[in-house]
């Protein structure tokens, strides 16, 4: 063979390698490399280069680009001769050797792949996965068929939308408030404190803060803002400052043009198409005097005049741009950002917080102004103080106790219906209160009487100024409001003292200390603090001791002394120094000794005194918080509603109601809220009953505090209350039907001064000091004989023995000594005796003889116990009832009726004396 016709050396191919010629040699048919042809012939290896001479040259290797091109072309062939080599050749048949047989893009038989639909999904070209992934072109076309349908129903809508007649829907009603009877109280509403005025009227600067602060593209959007929404969600998101995401036009349409103010999907798409059509047809100019003469600012007044006038006494025209930017601030919600706050409605809307959040936003309000160039720099420097807003005024037809009664029904209406300010001010409502207007009448003459008698602020500038009086009468088994007294009228002392005043309770709130040791007992010295907690002892009322010392020093209940923060131990006063010797819980509440009761409460657990107090229906926020002993004595300031309350919980044998003023609301003639009734019980009828058996003697008793408050033929119990310094005085009590709190103290109530503090009542009415059992006992007797007049006469309950309750001696008491027991004679014996109880000796006498003191029995009784209430001996050594040996003799009555003296709240100093803000009741 010539050496021309050599066969070259093998080589290297350029791409793919061995690799790719074997996955060409396992194509689908058996497919081989074709043999080595002549360019002449015809042979493939003709098309990779120009003729060679030599001919016989091997195809190069076409890697793996070259073999898919090859399975895609040897797929395209049909029929058995379509090779190079015609039928039967080399390249040809489908079965031949070096045939095309089927590549993997041929349908079954060797068809190709089936025709192209108009919507490629899943794809017919694509296998695996990537048949069900859409093409770019699908997901396109997907998406602007989507917004063209979309913008197609919305076009849709737009076209079939109406807006609503402005008048029709703009107009507000006034409210209905009956008395409990049926009969009409009194017609409030906005209907008399709107005043529409033009756009010429309105100020430039007063238009330019709402549009900084709620929608800075008002003059240029069509009525809605998507840039405006997500802005308000990405700042909400954030933390920050927000605009509303609604648009003033929007807001307008929702306060002018549309009756339904629910909070749906449906009425909100309606306010959207509204609001666009508003937007196209309506000038801005007619949008924003719209908004600014129907929008709420609180106080009763809607609209931009009726605000300027409650605010600042003056028309809205004269507003500068400073107290624009307040009003612009009280549209974000008038309960929160109104300085003279709300507090019977939220106990945060405070005037203190208040006024921090009305100045935050007034000053951005300012800030954004001058950023959106609706003020220059040196205009903006003007303003750097916060205006001051004048106090609330109250309408004309809201005097005297009507405008208290008014607001107490709203705030029923607010915290148990859900009806809201804006609601109610709108008007449309017609409202039963639970109010009857006989005690109202009978509460308000009572407190006049004293008032008129006694109080003389020309005469004793010094000592008369500033004194109020507050009530409240609660229903025993429903929780109604029958009656209150706020003050002297509601247009000239807004606040009301039914309400929470911050006056301490004094010595009215050891009932609650001697319920949670009756009920939940006291713990046990000899166990460790974990076991004592849940191992607790019930007490005895009668046959337990406590030492009534003045000066005692309080101690844990493990007999550790106590100290406060300052490592200083605690010495308890009593009233006027009176020294006790160990005296049960009995006759320490009807002398209202504070010893025994402080030293009680640090024995059932300060936790365990809160817990009852809130359980009988004192609102949590109202007490003072801490573990401190001077708790037990009524350092807190619950106000007069809730005290009644809380009592009328006693009265109803333990089971408690919230105390209300609504019975239902009517609108359009139909009842949209009605008052349910939801008893909780608090305290076991036992436990209840006690307590009211206990607060008897205090009012029956020869020594009891509160004696002066009896109702000839009627059983009462009730407890009186001062406090330090003699800054507040109150008596709480009740019948089987009613429940009355009332209270006396001195505070400035203007609220324009800072640093008012509660006043004493040192010569107040002419008289060295007042008590409890001083003037307001005279006005709840004066108040509860007419107020039970008509009422049946009924006894409370006899008190049920305590279940598994054992005699207690704390606060340093002594424990007797038993004596065998004496057998009950069927006549008077001068010896006491009690055939279920052993005789004691007192701690004082080593002997185990008891003293035979001479004890005179009640009409009816035949024997006397040592431990019996119903008989009292002057000298009784411990004696439930009986003056304890070494009381000093009753130092008179401070007020001219002769009423014993009452006890303090606590020793001086204990507690603050500023007004709590907590509301009465949800």
């Amino acid at each position: 063979m010539s050496e021309h016709r050599r066969k070259a050396p093998q080589q290297q191919p350029p791409t793919g390698g061995r690799a790719a010629a074997r996955r060409a040699a396992q194509q689908p048919g058996g497919r081989r490399s074709a043999p080595v042809r002549d360019v002449g012939t015809g042979a493939p290896s003709a098309s990779y280069g120009p003729p060679s001479s030599h001919g016989g040259e091997e195809r190069p290797y076409g890697g793996r680009a070259e073999a898919r091109r090859a399975a895609q072309r040897g797929s395209r062939r049909k029929g058995a001769g379509s090779g190079p080599g015609g039928p039967g050749g080399p390249g040809g048949g489908r079965r031949g050797g070096g045939g095309g047989g089927r590549g993997p893009g041929d349908g079954p038989e060797g068809r190709g792949p089936g025709k192209k639909r108009l919507i490629d999904y899943p794809r017919h070209n694509k296998y695996g996965w990537r048949r069900w992934l859409p093409s770019w072109r699908l997901v396109t076309g997907t998406f602007l068929f989507f917004v063209a349908s979309l913008m197609g129903a919305a076009a849709f809508a737009y076209s079939k939308v109406e807006v609503p007649n402005e008048a029709e829907t703009a107009k507000s009603q006034n409210n209905i408030y009956l008395w409990a009877d049926g009969s009409r109280m009194v017609a409030t509403g906005s209907g008399t404190n709107r005043q529409i005025i033009p756009i010429e009227k309105i100020p430039l600067h007063m238009q330019d803060a709402v549009i900084s602060a709620e929608n800075k593209t008002f003059r240029e959007d069509s009525g809605i803002d998507p840039m405006g929404i997500g802005r308000a969600v990405w700042n909400m998101a954030k933390g920050g400052e927000t605009q509303g995401g609604s648009t003033i036009t929007q807001q307008y349409v929702k306060n002018n043009r549309l009756d339904d103010q629910s909070q749906t999907l449906s009425r909100k798409v309606k306010e959207l198409f509204i609001s666009m059509k508003v937007g196209n047809t309506t000038t801005k100019e007619e949008i924003m005097a719209g908004y600014l003469n129907t929008a709420y600012y609180g106080r009763g007044a809607y609209g931009i005049q009726a605000a300027a006038r409650a605010y600042f006494n003056k028309e809205a025209e004269k507003l500068n741009p400073s107290e624009s930017a307040l009003l612009a601030s009280v549209l974000k919600g008038a309960t929160y950002y109104d300085p003279a706050g709300y507090p019977e409605i939220d106990a945060e809307a405070t005037p203190e917080k208040n006024t921090v959040r009305a100045t935050k936003r007034w000053k951005w309000i300012l800030d954004e102004m001058q950023k959106d160039g609706h003020l220059t720099a040196e205009e903006r420097a003007k303003y750097t103080v916060f205006p001051k807003p004048q106090p609330p005024k109250k309408s004309a037809n809201l005097a005297g106790q009507i405008g208290y009664l008014v607001s107490a029904a709203n705030v029923t209406m607010q915290n148990q219906f859900g009806i809201s300010v804006k609601d109610l001010d709108r008007g449309g409502y017609e409202i039963r209160t639970t109010f009857e207007k006989d005690k109202v009448d009978a509460m308000e003459k009572a407190v006049k009487a004293v008032y008129t008698e006694y109080i003389d602020p020309k005469k004793r500038p010094g000592e008369d100024t500033h004194v109020q009086f507050g009530g409240a009468s609660v229903d025993t088994a429903t929780g109604k409001i029958v009656a209150l007294y706020g003050g002297v009228d509601a247009t000239k002392h807004f606040r009301s003292n039914a309400d929470s005043t911050g006056a301490q309770v004094g010595s009215t709130f050891k009932p609650f200390v001697l319920a949670a040791a009756m009920r939940d007992g006291v713990r046990n010295p000899s166990l460790q603090p974990e076991q004592s907690l849940s191992e607790r002892r019930i007490l005895d009322p009668d046959k337990s001791r406590y030492s009534g010392k003045n000066g005692l020093t309080v101690r844990k209940y493990n007999g550790e002394i106590w100290h406060d923060e300052k490592g200083k131990e605690w010495h308890q006063d009593n009233d006027e120094k009176a020294d006790y010797d160990d005296i049960s819980l009995r006759y320490a509440m009807i002398r209202s000794a504070n010893s025994p009761y402080v030293q009680l409460g640090m024995d059932v657990g300060i936790d365990k005194v809160r817990e009852a107090a809130v359980d009988a229906g004192l609102r949590e926020d109202s007490l003072v918080k801490g573990e401190v002993p001077s708790f037990s004595l009524g350092i807190s300031s619950p106000s007069a509603i809730r005290m009644a309350g809380a009592y009328a919980t006693f009265a109803n044998q333990g089971k408690q109601n919230d105390p209300y003023a609504v019975e239902f609301v009517r609108k359009n003639g139909v009842v949209v809220k009605k008052h349910e009734p939801k008893a909780e019980a608090a305290f076991s009828p036992a436990v209840a009953n006690n307590v009211t058996d206990v607060l008897k003697d205090v009012v029956e008793h020869p020594k009891g505090t509160g004696r002066k408050a009896a109702i000839p033929g009627r059983d009462v119990a009730g407890k009186t209350g001062t406090t330090d310094e003699n800054k507040s005085a109150w008596f709480v009590g009740y019948t089987a039907q009613l429940a009355t709190a009332i209270d006396m103290y001195r505070f400035d109530d203007d609220e324009t001064k800072q640093g008012r503090e509660f006043l004493p009542m040192y010569g107040t009415g002419d008289q060295p000091t007042i008590h409890g059992s001083s003037f307001p006992s005279r006005i709840w007797n004066d108040y509860m004989t007419a107020a039970v007049a008509k009422h049946p006469k009924v006894k409370f309950p006899k008190p049920e023995k305590l279940e598994n309750a054992e005699p207690v001696f704390g606060g340093g008491a002594s424990s007797p000594t038993p004596t065998p027991t004496a057998t009950e004679s069927a006549t008077a014996s001068p010896t006491p005796t009690d055939s279920a109880t052993p005789s004691t000796t007192p701690p004082t006498t080593p002997s185990t003889t008891p003293p035979t003191p001479t004890r005179t029995p009640k009409p009816g009784k035949t024997t006397c116990s040592i431990w019996d209430p119903d008989c009292y001996t002057p000298g009784d050594p411990g004696g439930n009832t009986g003056e304890p040996t070494g009381t000093p003799t009753d130092t008179g009555d401070p007020d001219p009726s002769g009423s014993p003296t009452d006890d303090g709240g606590g020793r001086p100093g204990g507690g603050g004396n500023k007004p709590d803000d907590g509301s009465w009741f949800p």
